[in-house]
Formats: structure tokens, C-alpha cells, sequence
């Protein structure tokens, strides 16, 4: 199982970011994929879970009306979105989906919100 994530991005406040996650070595829609972060300093925050299966998202009520999570079930990818950036969004960003029991991780994406 593998979680492959895209690259850093840097953006300016007031802009949107899309990050992805790429999934293999499973049957992609049969496993929700979770969306978490970590800010400089913080621990981890969840931020939310779609189910690839149907779309079916569950936002922290945080981020609601900010992120939008997708799912690309013929190439595996899932995806974040979080608009209207600031600086506290900056962090390192992880999907993780659990199997069996077993938490698997992406290698985490840096998104830095500077102007």
C-alpha cells in the first residue's frame, strides 16, 4: 500500500491550493482516505474524510465552506482543495487511509501561505 502525495506549493493569503494523493497497491474505493495537517509547532489536526467509493464527504467543521475534498476513482487520486488561504494554513498536509486495522500515510505535502 502506498500513499504518494504532490509536491510543496507555495501561495499567497486569499488563494486556493489543491493537493493530491495518489493511492496504490489496494482497491482504492473501498477504503475512506482522511485528510490531516500539521502547522509548525501543533500537532495533528483532522480535517476531514471522503469515502471514494460514492464522494461522500465528512468536513471538521473548521474547514467547512473552505475545503472541498475529491475523489478520482479511475486513477486512484484523491484530492484537497482548501481556498481563501491565510497564514495559519500553513502546515503539512497528509492523507492517510487505515486497512485492516493498519494507518498508512502519504509522505505529507508542505503548503506555505506567504505573500
Amino acid at each position: 500500500v502506498q500513499l504518494v502525495q504532490s509536491g510543496a506549493e507555495l501561495r499567497n493569503p486569499g488563494t486556493s491550493v489543491k493537493v493530491s494523493c495518489k493511492a496504490s497497491g489496494y482497491t482504492f474505493s473501498h477504503y475512506y482516505i482522511d485528510w490531516v495537517r500539521q502547522a509548525p509547532g501543533q500537532g495533528l489536526e483532522w480535517m476531514g474524510r471522503i469515502d471514494p467509493e460514492d464522494g461522500a464527504t465528512n468536513y471538521a467543521q473548521k474547514f467547512q465552506g473552505r475545503v472541498t475534498f475529491t475523489a478520482d476513482t479511475p486513477t486512484s487520486t484523491a484530492y484537497v482543495e482548501l481556498s481563501s488561504l491565510r497564514s495559519e494554513d500553513t502546515a503539512v498536509y497528509y492523507c492517510n487511509t487505515v486497512l485492516l486495522g493498519a494507518a498508512y500515510w502519504g509522505q505529507g505535502t508542505q503548503v506555505t501561505v506567504s505573500s
